[in-house]
């Protein structure tokens, strides 16, 4: 089931997106970014503010009562920002990233978006080539990869986002 996260969801969501991305937990998915970044991917704080945020909003797909599941949506006049995407490592490859990605594009048109936008780290073409699969494009645009705080991990290379799109009307 998909839902709009609360603020008690926020422990679940942190250690959701950080085991779906850094550490060794996230080795047992194909999203992980471990050999890329040191550190976390998040923290309780900075999820607690996403909810908080009133342009933003993160949706949680649960089954039986656990948080498998999320994805952050920003809305931002005509683009919905997306990201914190996450899935839990030990059941990627199911379809739940591809219903909230469904959810993500149901949740832009309900608020007049136009597109949706996201940024990818350049090196990840294994990921990039799945939104492909999902209806994004590569823009063509490039932004460098800033981090902001120990929080969002530390780099163990010189990395660069590329920005993707999807029109939803």
């Amino acid at each position: 089931m998909i839902s709009e996260a609360t603020l008690a969801d926020v422990p679940a969501l942190n250690k959701l997106v950080n085991s779906a991305y850094r550490g060794e937990s996230s080795r047992k998915g194909w999203t992980t970014e471990a050999d890329l970044l040191d550190g976390t991917r998040i923290d309780e704080d900075s999820i607690r503010l996403l909810i908080e945020t009133p342009q933003s909003q993160v949706l949680k797909y649960t089954e039986e009562g656990k948080i498998i599941g999320c994805v952050r949506l920003d809305n931002r006049g005509k683009k919905m920002y997306l990201g914190m995407f996450a899935v839990d490592p030990e059941i990627q490859g199911k379809g739940i990233g591809k219903k909230l990605l469904q959810a993500a594009d149901e949740e832009a048109k309900k608020q007049n978006c136009q597109c949706i936008e996201m940024t990818v780290i350049s090196v990840r073409s294994e990921l990039i080539a799945w939104y492909q699969r999902h209806g994004y494009k590569l823009t063509g645009e490039e932004k460098p990869m800033v981090l902001e705080g120990a929080s969002a991990g530390i780099p163990k290379m010189n990395l660069r986002f590329v920005v993707l799109e999807k029109a939803v009307l």
